[in-house]
């Protein structure tokens, strides 16, 4: 049987860290600062929106909170954008998507300072990550790196299978395990023989959103099985692999929950923290 992976004692660990620098800038009279936005009542972003204002208190990061009407304009959404940009108690701007339909998320996403994206979805931060040479990594992949670390699972010379393509997960995934020297293939939906690919795999990690879509017959003996996913399977929380079949065949894997949900947010606080370190040219 598999050993499981704990993302909230991983995530804890984590938050830790950044709650002693947090106090560490303090007492330098640095303020840590996040912003988030939120533009109409999604229920899950909601959930999210809060879950982040609760770790922000703990770790004791000041946050403020923009939760914007439905049928809020492009215009205001980018008028508050550079007002928080201009700020410098506000270390990290953080826009909930998705955003209603007729606003673009792009532009949105393109107008936050690279210095404050802790997201890490500016263009010229994404371009960072392809070259090694990063301030942020976006919250997801980076979590899953860490817990990867914090295993002592090696990924230098293992093959590494990343199902999704995603530009805020498989994307930036399958970089971050190619930096390690791991042997990546990225798989989609265009992929011929998927299991075929998938049980060759050292890790593997699923990041599609489809629940229990990666059954034990995709799954190599010994694998390290990483579930990136969050779905409702009959109004039960569950990820992209079929747990129960796969956890069997694996050394190691993640739960769902409490795998790689709690590892988003705490990176997160530490993005939020390094931009506050950045802004203030704190090493």
């Amino acid at each position: 049987m598999a050993t499981i992976i704990d993302g909230k004692a991983v995530a804890a660990k984590v938050r830790q860290e950044a709650a002693q620098q947090v106090k560490t800038l303090k007492e330098n009279g640095i303020k840590t600062g996040l912003a988030v936005i939120i533009v109409g009542d999604d229920p899950a972003s909601r959930v999210y929106v809060n879950n982040k204002k609760k770790d922000c208190e703990e770790i004791g990061i000041y946050s403020e909170e923009y939760a914007l009407p439905e049928d809020t304009s492009q215009e205001e959404l980018m008028a508050l954008v550079e007002s928080l940009n201009q700020r410098s108690d506000i270390s990290g701007i953080l826009c909930q998507l998705p955003l209603p339909r007729h606003l673009n998320e792009k532009m949105v996403l393109d107008a936050i300072s690279p210095l404050k994206d802790v997201d890490a979805f500016h263009p010229s931060n994404v371009g960072k990550i392809m070259i090694g040479d990063y301030d942020f990594l976006p919250c997801t992949p980076a979590g899953v790196m860490e817990m990867l670390k914090e295993y002592e699972i090696e990924i230098e010379g293992k093959t590494c299978v990343v199902i999704g393509r995603s530009n805020i997960v498989g994307k930036p995934m399958s970089m971050l395990l190619l930096h390690k020297n791991g042997t990546v293939t990225t798989c989609h939906s265009r992929t011929k023989d998927l299991p075929g690919v998938t049980r060759q795999a050292d890790i593997l990690v699923a990041a599609i959103g489809k629940a229990k879509f990666v059954t034990a017959d995709m799954v190599k003996d010994g694998a390290v099985v990483v579930d990136v996913g969050m779905n409702r399977l009959d109004g039960k929380l569950c990820g992209d692999v079929d747990y129960e079949a796969v956890a069997p065949k694996a050394s190691f894997i993640t739960p769902v929950p409490g795998g790689v949900g709690p590892m988003t947010r705490a990176i997160l606080m530490k993005n939020t923290v390094k931009a506050a370190k950045l802004q203030n040219a704190v090493t």
